[in-house]
């Protein structure tokens, strides 16, 4: 999935009760219009005066005049917990991406082109717009509004590292000063802030580990030992890192089952900085809490991570090995003089989890097997109902949610799911609610993108439907984004390439005719993880593909105010059969549902990329069929065979031939009935 409006379910927690919408006249249209007079506000506007005048009071005696509120928390997540949605309670503003500014006498909004549209619904008068999500514009922006030799307010535990970097190299020759704050603004005027989940960590089954947390923090530490930098210690700040290193989950973020914590490993100490009182007794039996040596972890608050740093920082011959991509600025800052630290992109915990261990290879591969039995119900369940016309974008989402939770060890969606008709669909992270939910019709393309987490696994799926007559510029841009997709999962590259030098297989058939996508290519995927899971991917900033990554490979195209179209499936890199060498790998697809072949028109196939969908297909019977019968589904079952019987090698439609068609559901549904 691309990152999506998730976060605009999580906020109705943090909106709810912290002030009405400014009463304005009824107008036409649900955005704002501040420049009518009286000026306009639709219902889902926030009225923000008082939390501005609040927050504005509390900068006078720190002597700034400005102060930034991005929208992410201390372990820089791109999901995040109700209580560290600081953006949307100030602003009103809940989607995931953007930063605020305000000053004394102006509020200002950042973000992409993505939320526009969402923000001038949600936010007041009290707030400005400006439709860029650079740095740079931040830094312009307020080197024109406040004076030089001016102090500019942050909180260091929501900037990363390369963040400050360019907030830093844009203001400082200005004569603009960042102030770091530890203390957060919103923090004190948030008289309701949302508390900790209740949830406490909890322990993986034996089940679904390989590596015990010992292993793993063996693995790490020879990681060190042969560093030639010689770190006495890595810090890990991203939460899936400490989840990782001793297979533990938890239930603070949505979607996500991450724990909030932070963890320094030494070459002889294990430091676990985490809300003590959320412990539990048979939790620190198996962490071995209670002794000191190289193997105990010792528990530590949360809130003392600073700290403790500091004070281990002070001991003779120290250095802490960091990922700059998720160690906040708080306790980068810290970590000095310079021959203390090292520095890498990615900690080695990231990089050693991108690489997945055979168990968890096979039970993310069992996973998806379940997943796509609950797409399938879903995709036959719309077949049905939307010629009635009773169904939205809202009930499609909730049914599919319900076919999950029925799944084996489902632990309900990994993010918000993006279901979408028409127009809806040409926004690449609209999610539906009561509000904007249309009506499912058969004159409409629907694209749903949804996943799951399973105990086992982590799950991101994504088909484009039309349940009509598609047209024909339909029919062939589903086709060059299935072409771009096949591309991608066809292709064979040496071990080692990275995945950027790769990702414009997804788009060339789409540059061909003049098309193209705005968002990603494709993002990693976690063992009951998140289900954007970095460093795996095929941006700039991604490592190379090793066997044993799991990544999304998700083309699409977008037709503005008309319809929106992805395919998105999993994959995970195996070894590839070469002619001249063994070094080489390819994907293997492990989302294992149809695509939908009214929207395919054949005779922009290759014949490598007919081959390739035909074997697809076979592997979906091969593999899910059993499952299905398993689970004594007769009639997904026999959808799962129409839909997918082999494709013509030539001709101009993906509809095979109707005798063709009839022969193979006969005789699929006479050996179902004789088993």
């Amino acid at each position: 999935m691309s990152s999506s409006g998730w976060i605009l379910a999580v906020c109705l927690v943090v909106l709810g009760g912290g002030g009405h919408a400014v009463r304005a006249e009824e107008g036409p249209g649900s955005e704002r219009n501040c420049s009518a007079i009286p000026p306009y506000l639709p219902p889902t506007a926030v009225n923000t005066t008082l939390r501005l005048r609040d927050l504005r009071e509390s900068m006078i005696p720190l002597n700034i005049s400005a102060y930034i509120i991005p929208a992410t928390d201390a372990h820089l997540s791109e999901y995040i917990a109700p209580r560290d949605a600081r953006l949307a309670w100030m602003s009103g503003f809940t989607g995931s991406a953007g930063t605020a500014v305000i000053t004394q006498n102006k509020a200002v909004l950042w973000t992409d082109s993505r939320y526009w549209i969402q923000a001038e619904r949600q936010m007041d008068c009290n707030w400005e717009l400006e439709r860029d999500a650079s740095i740079r514009s931040i830094t312009n922006w307020l080197i024109l509004e406040i004076p030089e030799g001016d102090q500019v307010g942050f909180d260091p535990f929501l900037f990363s590292v390369d963040t400050f970097g360019v907030y830093n190299t844009n203001l400082a020759p200005a004569g603009r000063i960042l102030k770091s704050i530890p203390d957060n603004l919103v923090d004190k005027i948030w008289t309701d802030r949302p508390p900790l989940p209740p949830d406490n960590p909890m322990r993986l089954p034996d089940s679904v580990i390989e590596r015990t947390w010992p292993m793993k923090v063996e693995q790490i530490r020879a990681q060190m030992s042969d560093n030639p930098y010689k770190p006495t210690a890595v810090l890990l700040s991203a939460l899936d890192e400490t989840a990782w290193l001793f297979n533990l989950r938890g239930n603070d973020i949505p979607f996500n089952p991450f724990f909030y914590s932070y963890t320094l490993l030494s070459m002889d100490e294990i430091w676990l900085f985490v809300h003590n009182e959320r412990i539990s007794e048979e939790l620190r039996v198996y962490l071995n809490a209670s002794c000191y040596q190289a193997y105990c972890v010792q528990l530590l608050e949360y809130s003392s991570v600073r700290t403790y740093l500091r004070n281990y920082l002070q001991r003779p011959n120290t250095r802490v090995w960091v990922g700059t991509e998720y160690t906040n600025q708080a306790l980068y800052e810290l970590i000095t003089p310079e021959d203390k630290l090292l520095t890498s992109t990615y900690s080695p915990v990231l990089t050693t989890k991108a690489v997945k261990d055979v168990t968890e290879q096979r039970i993310l591969k069992e996973a998806h097997v379940r997943d796509a039995v609950a797409v399938m119900q879903l995709l036959l369940w719309l077949e049905k109902k939307v010629p009635e016309g009773t169904e939205t974008e809202l009930t499609a989402a909730q049914f599919v949610d319900q076919c999950r939770s029925k799944q084996k060890n489902s632990r309900g969606p990994s993010f918000e799911t993006i279901s979408a008709s028409g127009p809806n669909a040409a926004l690449a992270h609209y999610s539906p609610s009561t509000e904007t939910a249309r009506k499912l019709t058969v004159n409409e393309m629907y694209l749903v993108d949804s996943g799951g987490q399973y105990l086992d696994g982590t799950t991101d799926i994504t088909r484009t439907v039309h349940w009509g007559t598609p047209t024909d510029f339909q029919k062939e841009a589903y086709t060059r984004v299935l072409m771009g997709n096949i591309e991608i999962s066809r292709n064979i590259f040496p071990a080692g390439t990275r995945g950027v030098n790769m990702e414009m297989l997804g788009r060339r058939a789409l540059w061909e005719v003049g098309l193209n996508y705005g968002h990603g290519t494709g993002h990693g995927v976690g063992n009951y993880f998140g289900v954007h899971e970095w460093p795996v991917g095929f941006q700039s900033n991604n490592i190379p593909f090793q066997e044993g990554m799991f990544t999304s490979i998700e083309p699409g195209y977008y037709k503005e105010n008309d319809f929106g179209i992805r395919i998105e499936d999993i994959a995970v890199t195996v070894p590839a059969t070469t002619k001249h060498s063994s070094n080489y790998l390819t994907f293997e697809t492990v989302s294992l549902v149809p695509y939908d072949r009214k929207l395919i028109n054949t005779s922009l196939l290759s014949p490598e990329q007919l081959h390739w969908l035909n074997s697809y297909y076979e592997t979906i019977r091969s593999v899910v069929g059993p499952e299905l019968e398993t689970q004594g589904l007769k009639e997904e079952y026999d959808w799962m065979i129409k839909h997918t019987a082999p494709f013509l090698t030539a001709g101009a439609s993906a509809v095979i031939s109707s005798v063709t068609l009839l022969v193979t559901v006969l005789a699929s549904v006479l050996l179902h009935n004789l088993l």
